[in-house]
């Protein structure tokens, strides 16, 4: 199997308050973020939103599609979550969210491990396809969000951890 380890920054023109509410609100991110095909709420969790699990499918830009549960496992407003994920793929996803002045810079983080028969079969020669993909679909999550907000996106850019590794 291989495991993935993908991070991704954006930097908006906008205040953090908005920015969290807006990736917290998940069931909302299919009218926004290209590629969200749909997200669902199965378990609702605390009233904190700890141990909340939203069903997430998604398409790709390589036309494949990847349907996962996502179990909030922390948060602190407006600076982290953290989430587990399971089905599909496996591991974790976090949000970090830091005042930079005016404006916000978002950092999203996978490790993950597909459980895709074809993903790892293939991985070992399309691995810089799938880490491409993912580039894809961050960058429209980054511009759709911006749309959202009505709000200038600074930035968005691969960070220099992501890699692909054999487990």
């Amino acid at each position: 199997m291989h495991r993935y380890v993908l991070a991704t920054e954006w930097v908006l023109a906008a205040p953090i308050e908005r920015v969290w509410e807006a990736l917290v609100e998940a069931e909302s991110w299919p009218r926004w973020w290209r590629y969200v095909e749909d997200v669902s709420l199965l378990t609702p969790g605390e009233a904190d939103g700890i141990g909340a699990i939203r069903r997430f499918t998604w398409s790709t830009p390589l036309g494949y599609r990847l349907i996962f549960d996502m179990t909030t496992t922390r948060i602190s407003v407006p600076t982290m979550l953290d989430a587990t994920a399971s089905g599909e793929l496996q591991g974790t996803g976090r949000w970090r969210l830091q005042r930079e002045g005016a404006n916000t810079c978002v950092v999203y983080a996978w490790r993950v491990v597909a459980h895709k028969r074809w993903l790892n079969a293939c991985a070992w020669l399309l691995a810089p396809l799938f880490v491409w993909s993912h580039d894809r679909v961050m960058a429209a999550g980054a511009r759709g969000l911006a749309r959202r907000l009505g709000v200038p996106l600074l930035a968005q850019r691969r960070l220099k951890e992501t890699r692909c590794t054999t487990c």
